[in-house]
């Protein structure tokens, strides 16, 4: 089993149906892992879920949402050096998703 058949499998088991950019998702989690601190991995995460979800926006603002995390955990002071990751982020979701 690979990480897209636990995706689809998962959505099975919480009845949900979406569309969605996992290595954003990835690269969130390992931002707030690596610069904050592992538990914020998971949280991070789940809150992004949940700001994507009340939003109810589409994979733009979503990117646009993604794209706040990553950059508070970015600025975050005390963190480890940021991995090297590319993310591409369209700048006007990120104007778009206030």
């Amino acid at each position: 089993m690979n990480l897209h058949d636990w995706i689809d499998e998962l959505m099975d088991v919480l009845d949900i149906e979406v569309e969605m950019d996992e290595g954003l998702v990835l690269d969130v989690a390992r931002q707030a892992a690596h610069r904050v601190q592992r538990p914020a991995a998971p949280i991070s995460t789940f809150l992004l879920g949940y700001a994507a979800g009340l939003a109810e926006g589409g994979a733009e603002q979503i990117e646009g949402l993604a794209g706040r995390v990553l950059a508070l955990a970015e600025s975050w002071e005390g963190g480890e050096p940021a991995p090297d990751i590319e993310v591409d982020i369209d700048e006007t979701a990120l104007i778009d998703a206030d």
